[in-house]
């Protein structure tokens, strides 16, 4: 149940967080609605299995101390994130539409492949959880990919749903409060795995 909450937790946040995909599904929900941004809220189920795999195969040979400081040094960056977040929050600007939506999802899945934050969360945050709950049972670690992962893309789709069904009804007041909302959730997160570091 923990990693199932922490899971859901840091989906939230990485779905809500300011980035490259985010401004993305804005602009496709902007431009086509709802099913051009749903399209690519999916694109990290398309483009972090090789960052998965590759990460979690590291971490997973690594000794426990490492593992340790990983989860230390990751709480860190997402407490970094969500303080940063919630800075930006507060004069965030949606981002204007532009540019062709028919590559939207290959130019998606790029964005994402290329953007550190992917394998940064899943070098330092994401493998370790994996890895210390595969350890007291699979079905944990399942249970933390399947609530980050629902979390993640869902977020983004409801985001893609409200402004595809009223372009006008989210407005930079909203969008703002999301931001700030999804930071300090991310913030939380963060010291709930630096609390878990040190323990």
């Amino acid at each position: 149940m923990r990693e199932l909450l922490l899971g859901l937790g840091l989906g939230l946040g990485a779905g809500l967080s300011p980035g490259a995909l985010l401004g993305l599904v804005i602009t496709a929900s902007l431009r086509g609605g709802f099913p051009a941004g749903l399209r690519i809220a999916c694109v990290p189920l398309l483009s972090d299995l090789p960052v998965v795999l590759i990460t979690i195969t590291a971490v997973g040979a690594l000794p426990e101390a490492f593992l340790r400081g990983l989860s230390l040094a990751g709480g860190a960056y997402v407490v970094y994130l969500g303080l940063h977040g919630l800075r930006d929050a507060r004069t965030a600007e949606p981002p204007e539409p532009g540019g062709e939506a028919s590559a939207q999802v290959f130019k998606g899945v790029v964005v994402n492949m290329l953007n550190p934050h992917p394998w940064l969360f899943w070098a330092a945050v994401g493998a370790p959880i994996f890895v210390a709950a595969w350890d007291a049972g699979p079905g944990r670690a399942l249970a933390f990919v399947f609530g980050f992962y629902l979390v993640l893309v869902g977020s983004k789709a409801v985001l893609a749903g409200l402004i595809g069904a009223g372009r006008h009804r989210v407005g930079v007041r909203g969008y703002r409060l999301l931001l700030a909302a999804s930071s300090l959730l991310l913030a939380g997160a963060g010291l709930v795995l630096i609390a878990s570091g040190l323990a």
